[in-house]
């Protein structure tokens, strides 16, 4: 006999390895899940938000930034707009106004609670036919959004302010094109 004999190696039925792949598959399910609601994707779909994102961009968005914390101005945000249909992608746009803050669009210009607002992000001057002057007073729950490409841009100039309950969460991460990957840098420029 032997006496160096290998030990038999258990084998694996065939119940227990159904089992755990079934037991994989849930867990990469719940994984993803978990991620899709914490950080959803967005797809950038328009030219509102050049130079800084760029149509067809895709970015990852953190729902968790918002539940630790409020958002901030010229924090780039993903939102419904209220008159968003069913299936409509949600919009993208940069923080401008904060709750209970007055905004004022003045000669073209953007002022909050009369302090002219420092935008080195913009794309271009906004044009006096776009930037028509107009003034909103923000309610406890609201914020107010605008393009970075002012001329170009479907905002709440249009539609007005948005409730904190229509936020969806803050653009942290751009991972599509592979060129332009990478973490959102914000300038927020001066505070009022």
């Amino acid at each position: 006999m032997n006496a160096h004999r290998m030990p038999l190696r258990p084998r694996l039925r065939r119940q227990s390895f159904i089992r755990e792949i079934i037991s994989t598959l849930l867990f990469l399910v719940a994984v993803y899940t978990l991620l899709e609601m914490t950080l959803p994707r967005s797809i950038v779909q328009s030219i509102s938000m050049e130079p800084n994102l760029i149509a067809d961009q895709r970015l990852v968005i953190s729902r968790i930034n918002y539940l630790l914390g409020q958002p901030q101005r010229g924090d780039i945000v993903v939102f419904n707009s209220p008159n968003t249909r069913p299936g409509e992608p949600p919009l993208i746009k940069r923080l401008i106004g904060l709750p209970g803050e007055t905004v004022e669009i003045r000669d073209a210009a953007v002022y909050i609670n009369g302090v002219k607002l420092d935008e080195s992000y913009l794309n271009e001057p906004c044009s006096p036919t776009r930037c028509s002057d107009r003034v909103w007073t923000l309610a406890a729950d609201e914020y107010f959004f605008m393009g970075d490409n002012r001329n170009h841009s479907h905002d709440s100039r249009a539609f007005g302010p948005i409730r904190r309950n229509q936020i969806i969460g803050r653009a942290i991460f751009r991972y599509w094109p592979p060129g332009v990957w990478g973490i959102l840098s914000y300038t927020y420029g001066d505070s009022p």
